[in-house]
């Protein structure tokens, strides 16, 4: 067994420190460094345990002003993914940084494939948009003087990571208000997968404000799918179709609640006068859906452009000043809400 040295400053740790700790050569440690291949399994194990061990991290010799950032996005919706691209693209074309634009096919952990070939190509930094990565992907990050940031809307990030998101309790909340005080008590909500936090959360500020006044939200009325369009208008469809309806929806997305309007009309119900809607996020296409929507924004743009600059400063060197920013959510009132029509 080889006998392992008191640690070095972190300081002074270099790959021929490690190499010697584990009794390789400089070129196998630069290989695992790299993430190539053709290095033993136990050998990689033991070179990995001792780059842990010394807190080992390359420095980067690099300056904001040239290379390029990566964003990454679990899937690339176009609405959605538009917003954060736009506000990703304004901080880095003013830095003349290049940004290169990829995503998981849905997948929230980036296959480990994705990672060895995002470090072969030596990127300045990484922005990631609701994906996150393994205990061993951030320190082989680390290792390679590539800083990351997550873009992410369900603050359960670890505190080592730093990361912009923003209160989706709160926009869950607020819109639940915003019903109760037009007059509505049988109200509906649409959420994401039920695995996203951000997901839950929303449900949870929703129904949070039903409690306030003595109320519960009926549990058939609670669905979770996916942000998109057809989950939108699936979950409308079953939920208009009840003997019970909802007089209002609340959907996670203003991709699903363009859903819940088309499953309305073929209903025949119209909105707002048989049926008031919510969506989330105030993408630019809810000023142009008929009725505009009412939705919660969320300040997509401000969150990428913050958490690009979060990135940048960390590529030049500066730490951020907290770990953690969540920006507020808000209620935008247009023309898809009004109170319920009178019962009979």
């Amino acid at each position: 067994m080889t006998e392992h040295r008191p640690l070095d400053p972190p300081a002074s740790t270099t790959i021929a420190t490690i190499a010697h700790d584990v009794g390789v050569s400089v070129a196998t440690v630069s290989k695992v460094l790299n993430g190539h291949e053709d290095v033993a399994p136990g050998t990689r194990a033991r070179v990995e345990e001792s780059l842990d061990r010394h807190r080992y991290q390359r420095r980067a010799r690099r300056s904001p002003g040239a290379g390029r950032i990566d964003l990454v996005f679990h899937e690339f919706d176009t609405g959605w993914a538009m917003e954060v691209l736009r506000g990703a693209e304004a901080v880095t074309s003013i830095a003349g940084i290049g940004l290169a634009v990829s995503q998981l096919d849905g997948a929230h952990r980036p296959p480990q494939r994705w990672l060895d070939t995002l470090l072969s190509q030596r990127p300045l930094g990484v922005l990631l948009v609701l994906c996150h990565l393994t205990e061993t992907q951030q320190q082989q990050l680390r290792r390679q003087g590539v800083p990351f940031v997550v873009i992410d809307t369900d603050s359960a990030t670890s505190a080592s990571v730093p990361t912009v998101g923003s209160n989706n309790w709160n926009g869950g909340l607020l819109a639940a208000r915003h019903l109760l005080e037009l007059g509505h008590r049988r109200n509906a909500v649409i959420s994401g997968p039920p695995d996203v936090l951000c997901s839950r959360a929303r449900a949870a500020g929703f129904q949070h404000a039903h409690e306030e006044i003595g109320l519960t939200v009926d549990r058939e009325l609670v669905r979770y799918g996916s942000f998109s369009a057809g989950a939108g208008h699936a979950h409308g469809l079953e939920l208009l179709n009840r003997p019970d309806r909802p007089t209002a929806i609340f959907a996670g997305s203003d991709t699903q609640a363009m859903g819940v309007l088309r499953a309305a009309r073929q209903c025949g119900l119209r909105v707002p006068e048989d049926l008031s809607v919510i969506g989330y996020d105030n993408l630019p296409v809810a000023t142009w859906t008929d009725p505009a929507l009412t939705t919660i924004n969320q300040p997509l743009r401000d969150m990428a452009g913050i958490a690009t600059q979060m990135l940048l400063g960390l590529v030049g060197g500066t730490a951020p000043a907290t770990s953690r920013i969540d920006l507020v959510t808000e209620l935008v009132v247009r023309e898809s809400t009004a109170p319920p029509a009178q019962q009979l």
